[in-house]
């Protein structure tokens, strides 16, 4: 038994490139970064490629939550796209796009510590800025979205994590939890596409990433359901106070790992 259970293990190893204990490892970051991004809308690459970065390369890394964040929020879509209003999104998905292509040629240049540091100062940022302001429809003007869209774009380029910028607007402009939510789903979705379809471009995109991120859909799903029923039930009270500590819990701990 235990050497049909040893022989098992080496086949998945030679088959996705990893060992099963790194598996397991992946499946707890999916269910982590599935049931933050259905409960807030956003946060699936925040804990997803801090937890990647532990097991595989920044490629690696970054290509495997692309494809989980795309998938997820196609399988998801009916729970938030009524919730959704696309126009005033335009012109941050514009620059957005602009910005991904620019920094996915940049993501082979960056030191798997450099990469790490970067990931935990990004999420600080958009901390500072929702401690500091409450949410307010009056703040909504096209150059404000512009600026949120070509951050995001060269962090989801560089980094597969195009969120701070864009959570610190929705959070500063959407006062209404589902709103908030959709906007931020609609607009991981389509980064996720466009950092994906750069990544096949640049040449990152190898079968075994395609391997584990089939392995981890399970995961994925199940956790995405939990986080919405959750969603549904606590949103009013808990929405803000979960996205803002949530950040500041993946930032923390990616920060301490690049440091030591």
């Amino acid at each position: 038994m235990r050497s049909t259970i040893l022989n098992q293990a080496n086949n998945l190893e030679s088959f996705a490139g990893v060992s099963a204990v790194e598996l397991a490892q992946v499946f707890a970051v999916v269910a982590i970064a599935s049931l933050l991004r259905s409960f807030t809308g956003f946060g699936f690459a925040l804990a997803a490629v801090p937890g990647f970065s532990l097991i595989f390369a920044p490629t690696d890394a970054v290509v495997l939550s692309a494809l989980l964040a795309l998938t997820i929020s196609l399988l998801s879509l009916p729970t938030y796209w009524h919730d959704a209003v696309i126009k005033p999104m335009l012109p941050m998905l514009g620059t957005a796009l602009l910005l991904t292509l620019i920094g996915a040629s940049l993501l082979s240049h960056i030191s798997v510590r450099v990469f790490q540091m970067l990931i935990s100062a990004s999420i600080f940022l958009a901390m500072v800025g929702l401690m500091l302001n409450r949410a307010s429809s009056s703040r909504q003007n096209v150059f404000l979205q512009c600026a949120a869209g070509a951050a995001s774009g060269l962090m989801n380029g560089v980094l597969a994590i195009p969120g701070p910028p864009v959570i610190a607007y929705a959070m500063l402009t959407q006062p209404e939890p589902r709103r908030s939510r959709a906007m931020l789903m609609v607009f991981f979705m389509l980064s996720a596409l466009f950092a994906l379809v750069s990544y096949v471009f640049a040449g990152f995109v190898r079968g075994e990433t395609l391997v584990v991120f089939v392995l981890a859909l399970p995961a994925l799903y199940v956790f995405d359901r939990l986080g919405y029923a959750l969603f549904v039930r606590y949103a009013n009270e808990f929405y803000r106070t979960a996205a803002m500590w949530l950040l500041f819990g993946i930032g923390l701990s990616i920060g301490i790992k690049a440091i030591f």
